[in-house]
């Protein structure tokens, strides 16, 4: 695990990728791209696994293949954490269900364009390690689309440049305001507010 630094200072953004089995062949170099950020602190996993599948849904997960992410996020307390993941086109209704919560227990994701769905990280990760106000998102590309990696590069570049959760939210309200709307409905249900 390479942990790659640019920048200083607060915030600290935490991008992830390559967090299981092949997807590191659609998704490390969205991130791989990307340029330093203008304030704070930018720090990249390219690739945490390239073995067997496992879950982030798997409570072993972030104790096992995963550590190398707790140990970062424990160490530097991101302000922002991002994981991006692959999918194959027969996962998309799996991956968007309004049952997915009940189901597996993380929210269904949200669709974007050109196949870059978003929603929440694992909620092994998310209410163990970080702070309510911390902005934590997936981003799950279409596997073999470059147009769906295209489209995610763009969207990690604005994460890239918020300094919080909240400017991120405004950045989807004014254009993505029924995905922000089902995201902060699916934020909600999530921690009981």
């Amino acid at each position: 695990m390479l942990l790659k630094l640019y920048g200083k200072g607060r915030p600290f953004r935490l991008f992830v990728a390559g967090l299981h089995g092949s997807e590191w062949r659609d998704t490390s170099s969205v991130l791989l791209n990307l340029e330093r950020p203008v304030s704070g602190t930018l720090a990249l996993l390219l690739v945490v696994n390239r073995g067997q599948y496992i879950s982030t849904l798997d409570i072993d997960y972030y104790s096992g293949v995963g550590k190398a992410i707790v140990d970062v996020v424990e160490k530097y307390r991101p302000d922002i954490y991002v994981e991006l993941h692959s999918y194959s086109k027969e996962n998309f209704c799996k991956l968007i269900s309004k049952d997915r919560l009940s189901n597996v227990g993380a929210p269904g994701f949200s669709i974007l364009e050109n196949g870059v769905l978003m929603g929440s990280v694992s909620p092994h990760i998310r209410r163990e390690h970080f702070p309510v106000e911390a902005l934590c998102l997936t981003f799950e590309v279409e596997k073999d689309n470059l147009r769906s990696q295209k489209f995610a590069s763009g969207m990690i570049d604005i994460v890239k440049g918020c300094n919080s959760r909240d400017e991120f939210i405004d950045y989807m309200i004014e254009h993505y305001p029924e995905v922000a709307k089902k995201a902060i409905e699916d934020y909600k249900k999530f921690y009981g507010l």
